[in-house]
């Protein structure tokens, strides 16, 4: 580049520059830059207690993992055997004698009710467990598109867990042919 280019690209800089009052403009990040809700809370528990006449409880452990959170525990007082959906749902309520006072699976994004990694699904989707011969199943499920903790619209911190009496179909709208509510608990963090 010769002298004058140089002298003429750095007076139309300063002049750019000038009317904008001095200030520099920052460019808008392009949408993939713009950061996501992230989980601030390392980690949660929940405890299950009987709903609709029950004897299922349990204990959980939330835990932020990859594009969601990842719950391990263990359910009790299911049939031997059995097939049961677990959920998240939209509200930290379990005082209704049969769960309602939860409400639908969370949701936020407004999506078809579907199975976690296989398309649209909501974010309170997980897959089945499956109670062993004692009627007892080891929790190891993973729902995506949640943070935990940190009040962004995704967030299930305060959210209710539930578990179903049958196994989610994945297709029936909007709950998946779950059944009844047979345990609810909060997702509780540490704070």
């Amino acid at each position: 580049m010769n002298a004058t280019l140089r002298i003429a690209v750095l007076a139309a800089a300063t002049a750019a520059l000038a009317a904008c009052g001095g200030q520099s403009v920052k460019p808008t990040p392009p949408p993939a830059a713009i950061a996501k809700p992230v989980s601030t809370a390392s980690s949660a528990s929940v405890v299950l207690a009987s709903a609709s006449g029950s004897l299922v409880s349990g204990k959980l452990n939330v835990r932020p993992m990859g594009d969601g959170v990842h719950i391990t525990g263990e359910i009790g007082g299911l049939t031997p055997n059995s097939t049961h959906a677990i959920h998240i749902h939209e509200k930290g309520d379990c005082s209704a004698a049969d769960a309602t006072s939860a409400g639908g699976h969370f949701n936020p994004a407004a999506q078809p009710h579907g199975q976690v990694d296989r398309g649209a699904h909501h974010a309170g989707d997980m897959d089945n467990l499956v109670a062993n011969a004692e009627g007892v199943a080891k929790v190891d499920a993973h729902a995506s598109g949640v943070t935990l903790g940190g009040g962004a619209p995704n967030d299930v911190a305060g959210r209710a867990v539930i578990v179903h009496a049958s196994a989610d179909d994945y297709k029936t709208q909007p709950t998946g042919n779950a059944g009844a509510r047979l345990a609810c608990g909060v997702i509780k963090t540490g704070r």
